[in-house]
């Protein structure tokens, strides 16, 4: 994918797709560059124009959605939290009692 991003970068900056030229790139990212790779990928690209092609296989922007919160789910956890504050204070009540009974 480095070699790629390579030459993308250099095709935004105006620079020729060349071999030299991708590898000072790939050398510049700390990429360990394999030649056989970098030969490959400049003879892919060998006629392409890689602007139009970009045109062509740009995705469409999404605005993210913001959620709103919807009220019934916010009783349910409110609820849930006071259920799980009654069966505790429950749980409390009788170990006192428990204890208390060990008293007498």
């Amino acid at each position: 994918m480095e070699y790629i991003y390579a030459a993308l970068l250099l095709h935004s900056a105006g620079k020729e797709i060349n071999e030299q030229n991708v590898k000072a790139v790939l050398e510049a990212a700390g990429v360990a560059v394999n030649e056989a790779r970098v030969k490959a990928l400049v003879a892919a690209l060998e006629g392409v124009n890689i602007s139009e092609a970009l045109q062509k296989t740009a995705m469409p922007v999404v605005s993210p959605v913001t959620a709103q919160p919807s009220a019934p789910a916010e009783k349910k956890e409110e609820k849930k939290e006071e259920k799980k504050k009654e069966e505790e204070e429950k749980r409390e009540e009788e170990a006192v009692e428990g204890l208390a009974s060990l008293f007498g």
